[in-house]
């Protein structure tokens, strides 16, 4: 599927240029005569690989997935910031009734659809503009999961030949999730549906229409219950056994054991407590559609992303847990005021979102070299403290 943060920062579009490779030109060649024996028509074939380049940057974007890890309070500050719900809550109102009709047929809630489509793609703002053959075939080519993303080219070349979009729009990330909900291609093939009725399931197309009904349609099937929250945040009674808390343990008499809901009342339905920012942090308890929402993307805080979103998005309040500290002792705010002052210093960190990427890390170093301390690019409230006294 997606990617969900990855999703949730904004992905600049870039024109990636293939470049010469004799070895990946050989490959193709092979790849070619593989695809025709598993049965896609021979011109499908040659007029989709002819058009294959090889993409480097896409490799390199493979290699750099894992740069840096987000803390919950980093994530759910990303994925609900004020921009995402407010674009958010206008997609609800501009789609209201498609996505109505969609819930009435798969029995996904409007909510969580609209967040999904959030995290994914922005509202289909940022479906990816890459050439999905090449992506693939450059990526199969590359061999460190040549199986899986020869299976992905193949099923790509089969919505080609089904006509569910054309050769040029066939786009998406470097990794080959296409479209307003971000499906694999086999994803695709398995799940997609046409839900506007025109012989075509088009996901990629300005109207989101077959994606949402393409993603109810996936989460239908992996098991969503109709009338069943995804989760809710709650309260833990002074004492409580956190050795309880675990996706692995599911009970429905939390409310027995002095757990509390944040708003509203507890949910009555089998639920696990999750504490994802240890436990002092806040506390979820998630149901079984939790599960089926990370069957999407199997990270906790993406579904917790696309649950807080969600309820966002229906008039819900921000998270009320005490977020804890990162590793280096700060917490969100904490690091955007770093930035800030860094940059008002001469340092600029190129944003002041409070996430320490490369751009921040420069900073730093640039600062600790001036003023004579060891050179490590890392924050700390060390380094907080002296550039709030100015030093």
């Amino acid at each position: 599927m997606g990617g969900g943060i990855r999703a949730t920062t904004p992905r600049p579009t870039q024109t990636m240029r293939p470049q010469p490779n004799p070895d990946f030109d050989a490959w193709v060649n092979a790849y070619a005569g593989r695809a025709r024996s598993a049965g896609i028509a021979p011109q499908v074939v040659d007029r989709a690989l002819s058009g294959a380049g090889f993409l480097p940057d896409v490799i390199a974007r493979d290699r750099r997935q894992t740069e840096f890890t987000r803390t919950l309070e980093d994530y759910l500050a990303i994925a609900a910031s004020d921009e995402r719900i407010t674009a958010g809550r206008a997609a609800l109102a501009r789609h209201g009734g498609t996505l109505r009709a969609i819930e009435g047929r798969y029995g996904v809630p409007t909510e969580v659809l609209t967040a999904i489509w959030g995290l994914e793609s922005r509202y289909g703002t940022e479906k990816g503009d890459i050439p999905a053959i090449s992506a693939l075939a450059t990526l199969a080519f590359d061999g460190r999961r040549g199986e899986f993303f020869e299976s992905q080219l193949t099923a790509a070349l089969r919505i080609l030949e089904r006509g569910d979009t054309s050769y040029t729009n066939l786009r998406g990330s470097w990794a080959g999730a296409m479209g307003h909900t971000q499906f694999i291609p086999t994803t695709y093939q398995a799940y997609a549906v046409d839900f506007t009725g025109n012989g075509r399931r088009d996901i990629w197309a300005d109207d989101p229409t077959d994606a949402l009904a393409s993603a109810a349609n996936y989460l239908s099937r992996m098991g969503w219950q109709t009338g069943v929250p995804w989760g809710q945040e709650v309260r833990l009674p002074d004492g409580f056994n956190t050795g309880l808390a675990g996706r692995g343990s599911t009970r429905s008499d939390w409310a027995g054991l002095g757990v509390r809901a944040v708003s509203g009342s507890l949910t009555g339905a089998s639920a696990s407590l999750i504490l994802p920012d240890g436990p002092r942090g806040p506390a979820f308890l998630v149901t079984r559609n939790f599960g089926v929402i990370l069957r999407y993307n199997n990270s906790e805080l993406y579904g917790l992303g696309i649950g807080h979103l969600s309820d966002r998005l229906r008039g819900g309040g921000p998270i009320q847990g005490n977020f804890q500290p990162d590793a280096n002792g700060l917490r969100l705010g904490d690091r955007k005021e770093l930035q800030e002052r860094l940059t008002r210093a001469g340092f600029d960190t190129q944003g002041t979102d409070g996430v320490i990427g490369p751009n921040s890390q420069a900073a730093i170093r640039a600062y600790q070299s001036t003023r004579g301390l060891p050179v490590t690019g890392q924050p700390s409230r060390t380094l907080l403290e002296r550039l709030r006294r100015g030093a």
